[in-house]
């Protein structure tokens, strides 16, 4: 017993209020003990309702409690968000940028953090709250948004497409290996392109040409299970830092007409 109590004891000299509090920002921290008695419980309502709501009543709540203010402070980079359109401009993706284009980003954003974290939904708020804290995390966002855009566009070419996207950037095997074998993966695994003849050299391949048809439910859910966001945060700040960093010549790649040597296997087919 005595020992039990003098455990108890040493927690009781500790601060468990500070150790929590040290976690916040100086600012949080500071606006935190500030508070009188009567708006603590308000904080402590709030916390308790948060937590204890299901996962997608945290996201909605996130969303519309956060949303706003993040929105307004990406409209405030005037230059990343003019570039970050230009670029989408380039790749033919029709999306304006408007502030419910940015409202779904800042939502997918977090929840496409939150389920690599641990492939469970339930980490919404850490995510949010990283989100919210973090400037350079916030920032990150129009790098995933660009990355992410560019993504779906190969998600949804065909394996012919992938090559010529291929062939134009500097450092093939590098493009293949970061981004085509994982789409071309996705793609095999969920039955949208099934290969035949692959290991015949003189086949004409039908399945090469083939675009996969992807509903755009189905083609956010591919891309965020086979990306993590920081991959996606890379590939947008790749493409964004240089104009040439990422080649795309949309009447090279989209083509119809296949020329002779694109109807059998090339190197490039053969890297998966």
């Amino acid at each position: 017993m005595i020992e039990q109590k003098s455990k108890y004891a040493d927690l009781d000299l500790g601060s468990h209020t500070d150790t929590v509090l040290e976690k916040l920002p100086v600012e949080v921290k500071d606006w935190a003990e500030s508070l009188p008695w009567n708006q603590r419980r308000y904080v402590l309502s709030l916390c308790y309702t948060l937590c204890a709501s299901t996962p997608k009543l945290q996201a909605d709540f996130l969303d519309d409690y956060t949303a706003d203010g993040l929105v307004s402070k990406m409209f405030e980079d005037v230059d990343t968000l003019y570039r970050v359109k230009e670029y989408l401009i380039r790749f033919r993706v029709k999306k304006e940028l408007n502030e419910s284009d940015l409202r779904s980003y800042i939502k997918q954003f977090y929840i496409h953090s939150a389920q690599q974290a641990r492939r469970q939904t339930d980490q919404y708020l850490e995510s949010a709250l990283r989100f919210v804290l973090n400037t350079e995390e916030r920032n990150n966002v129009f790098n995933y948004i660009l990355g992410f855009e560019f993504i779906k566009i190969v998600f949804q070419m065909s394996w012919l497409q992938h090559e010529r996207l291929a062939r134009l950037q500097k450092n093939q095997l590098h493009f293949i290996e970061n981004y085509v074998k994982p789409i071309q993966h996705a793609h095999r695994i969920n039955g949208l392109i099934v290969p035949k003849d692959e290991r015949i050299f003189f086949a004409i391949r039908a399945y090469y040409v083939q675009l996969p048809n992807i509903s755009y439910r189905k083609l956010i859910e591919l891309v965020m299970a086979s990306f993590s966001t920081e991959m996606v945060t890379h590939c947008g700040f790749s493409i964004g830092r240089h104009c040439e960093a990422l080649r795309f010549d949309c009447d090279y790649i989209y083509d119809p007409e296949p020329e002779e040597e694109e109807r059998f296997p090339t190197d490039l087919q053969f890297i998966h």
